[in-house]
């Protein structure tokens, strides 16, 4: 039936010859009001046999080869040794600030020359009966390398491994190897298996675009020299030249913010000229300010939230909740003092005492990591700053619209997904992909169980204080997520987090045990969040049409070798970095997730949320943004039934809420530089030069990041690292414009006011 279906399809002629109306296909395309669809460009799409969305047709062809080798020997080789590097690359700079994540692109690129010399030296033999050599480096090769490639960059972007960074630095808990990897496998491959199951939903729609993943697209078909009809008939330099002069500038440009000027990067001007105004730095500083100067030269901070990928009403809901949360509302609370917040400085990461003092949680636990409620009515109640605080109410808001923004506008595509098959799919690449031998829901079951026992094993043989229900629980909550957050990020590209509801939850259930906490937001949110990355290659294989058999098999191998590479790594660092997670670190591997990841197990695991949200406590009216969360996408949803066609279709409050879910470590010298940025190229570009968008703005984005990447490892292992990082210590790292923005209020994190010696702030007892 899907060969059929596709061959009474597959020709343009014959497709607008049939029945079905275009408008009537348009409508099957997506089950709910997709602010992503233009309507006239998406029915020029639909008749051509192609996506009804432009971004997608620029980035992805609409045919196959199925006679193309993928799974081949070569292949294997070259993504196992990649999954390696980057997973070992990328566990080393998630220590630092401001890192980067060294994306599958890097590999991408180093693997396309690579496979053109296999392709031509080694010579074309059996070895056991395997084939060194199929012929040329195919592209579909190229991507399972790639797949495999990426699956290093899965966990350490956020805390699967720091779990056990946090029990060594915060709690003195080094645990063995066998432990460490039971617990980073069990998430992944939970991950993974969740991610499989539920691909019907958040793979096979057209509508469920994942913009990140049309970068690497359009760089496949870029180095492969693919043509078709998504680019567009525009002239001038051809793609690959276009990319290449794009790397080159982007890694010889980091050189000036990243080393030689690092003014540049954190370029808040205004504090320059007024250093000790405290005002003044506040609003407009970048290190612990709210980011008002708005400029920086350092791609590495404009990129650090996202590409300029996310769709210009998507990017302007996140800007707007920025601004009005962090540029409206924060100053407020600050400057009324509101929670004691003028002894604290306007934004950090970290967590403060009822002196100012960053918060010694040595002070109130146990030897065994509880909680020692004497020492604690003693020292202090913890507070937050100003920003981080916001950051938390935004949270709680975001759980709720989540949830109420799927009923109301998903329900629909959820209900009809359920029932339809691959081959029913109203899109040419689903038709497609119908040809290949699916992968069986039971592999993926198969995975969850046996992943399932190890969780079990790590949490029982282990002291973890984390009971099996408890496990099962957050387990739960990743799966209930994992769908509407999914379709949420499949379309705006930003993603919803579970942290702060799998803290609240675990917080009550599982109060005073900071380790138990930590394990149920790794199951709970990291579980959630790898099945969404693994779930976007899972569309990248889709849009690249590679095998689904072979796609499992790559993902598995790998993600079991670069989990492995990762805990190595980490080990090494900390035995051999000095300092290393230590704010004054000089070579900038201060921890920043692990602090934030951190100060989390103190607020929700030692002190837990009774102790700062329950009522009576200082941050209990953070809570009301639950009930503000659930209101919101309901008022959106009544005033689009009345305007349809009105502003309201483009606000999605989900969006707003968790748009500023990086914060901290983010702060706004990442995101409105990337807001500006995002404006230029896709709103003004796409809107009055749409022919050069479509050919090169997503090999732009490609460019800039692999060049950046390059360039950071450079700059790392060629001045930063050697002689202990004396290189040039006196002369370019001491200079002024590599000073000048840690020697202002801002750099120095000062607070408005100062306590008398002795003196505190905040309530007399708690």
């Amino acid at each position: 039936m899907a060969v059929d279906f596709q061959d009474e399809r597959y020709s343009p002629t014959e497709f607008e010859k049939s029945d079905i109306k275009a408008r009537d296909a348009l409508e099957a395309v997506a089950d709910f009001d997709d602010p992503n669809i233009d309507h006239e460009g998406a029915i020029v799409g639909v008749l051509e046999d192609d996506s009804p969305y432009p971004e997608v047709r620029s980035a992805v062809a609409n045919t196959d080869d199925p006679s193309i080798p993928c799974n081949s020997f070569r292949a294997w080789v070259m993504g196992i040794a990649w999954a390696i590097v980057i997973a070992g690359l990328n566990q080393f700079f998630f220590f630092r600030y401001p890192s980067v994540t060294i994306s599958s692109i890097a590999a991408q690129l180093l693997s396309f020359p690579v496979g053109r010399v296999w392709a031509k030296v080694v010579p074309n033999v059996r070895v056991f009966g395997v084939q060194m050599n199929p012929g040329p480096f195919s592209i579909k090769e190229h991507v399972l390398v790639t797949i495999m490639a990426s699956v290093g960059g899965y966990c350490v972007y956020f805390i699967c491994t720091d779990i056990i960074a946090v029990q060594r630095v915060y709690y003195g808990q080094t645990y063995n190897f066998v432990y460490q990897w039971m617990v980073v496998m069990s998430t992944q491959l939970i991950g993974f298996s969740i991610g499989g199951i539920l691909r019907r939903f958040l793979v096979q729609p057209p509508s469920m675009i994942w913009p990140s993943t049309l970068v690497t697209c359009a760089l496949f078909n870029t180095l492969h020299s693919q043509t078709y009809a998504g680019i567009g008939t525009r002239g001038g330099i051809s793609r690959g030249r276009f990319f290449f002069y794009a790397w080159m500038g982007g890694l010889l440009w980091y050189f000036v913010p990243g080393y030689l000027f690092q003014g540049l990067s954190y370029f808040s001007w205004v504090c320059w000229i007024a250093p000790d105004n405290i005002v003044v730095n506040q609003m407009f500083g970048y290190v612990s300010g709210l980011g008002m100067s708005m400029v920086t030269f350092d791609w590495s901070q404009i990129s650090y939230i996202g590409k300029f990928l996310t769709h210009r009403w998507a990017e302007a809901n996140i800007a707007t909740g920025f601004v009005f949360f962090f540029w409206l509302v924060v100053p407020a609370l600050y400057y009324t003092n509101s929670w004691d917040s003028k002894y604290m400085p306007i934004s950090s990461r970290t967590s403060f005492d009822n002196t100012g003092a960053t918060y010694n949680i040595s002070r109130i636990i146990n030897p065994d990591a509880s909680l020692n409620l004497k020492a604690y009515q003693e020292y202090s109640p913890l507070f937050l700053s100003t920003t981080f605080a916001m950051s938390y109410a935004l949270s709680f808001a975001s759980i709720t619209s989540t949830l109420t923004h799927a009923f109301l506008f998903f329900r629909k595509q959820i209900w009809v997904q359920s029932r339809r098959s691959m081959h029913e799919q109203p899109d040419i690449h689903a038709r497609l992909m119908s040809k290949y031998k699916q992968v069986p829901e039971w592999w993926y079951m198969i995975v969850f169980l046996v992943m399932f026992v190890i969780g079990v094993i790590s949490i029982e043989l282990w002291h973890t204080e984390f009971p099996v229900w408890a496990f099962v629980l957050s387990l739960s909550i990743a799966f209930f997520y994992v769908v509407p957050i999914g379709m949420i990020q499949a379309i705006t590209n930003q993603q919803i987090g579970l942290n702060v509801i799998t803290e609240l939850v675990v917080g009550y259930a599982l109060p005073g045990k900071p380790i138990a906490m930590m394990m149920f937001k790794t199951w709970g949110y990291i579980t959630m969040y790898q099945a969404l990355t693994f779930t976007s290659d899972f569309k990248l294989g889709h849009y690249m049409k590679i095998p689904p058999r072979t796609m499992f098999w790559g993902q598995v191998v790998a993600t079991a070798i670069a989990g492995t590479v990762q805990l190595g790594v980490q080990a090494w660092m900390f035995s051999n970095i000095p300092d290393i997670c230590n704010p004054h670190q000089k070579d900038g591997f201060i921890c920043p997730n692990t602090e934030v990841f951190g100060t989390a197990s103190f607020i929700w695991g030692v002190i837990g949320p009774q102790r700062q949200f329950s009522s009576g406590q200082v941050y209990h009216a953070l809570v009301y943004f639950f009930l503000i969360g659930a209101l919101c996408p309901i008022v959106a949803w009544l005033i689009s039934l009345k305007w349809p066609n009105g502003f309201i279709r483009y606000v999605n409050f989900p969006v707003i809420f968790s748009g500023m879910g990086a914060i901290p470590p983010a702060s706004a010298l990442n995101y409105v530089p990337w807001a500006i940025v995002g404006f230029v190229f896709q709103y003004v570009i796409r809107r009055r030069h749409f022919s050069w968008w479509t050919k090169y703005n997503y090999v732009l984005s490609a460019a800039m990041d692999s060049g950046l990447a390059i360039s950071i490892i450079l700059i790392f292992f060629c001045l930063q690292y050697p002689k202990n990082g004396t290189i040039a210590l006196n002369t370019i790292q001491s200079w002024w414009g590599n000073t000048v923005f840690t020697a202002t209020a801002d750099g120095k994190a000062m607070p408005l006011l100062t306590l008398p010696e002795g003196s505190t702030f905040g309530p007399t007892t708690w």
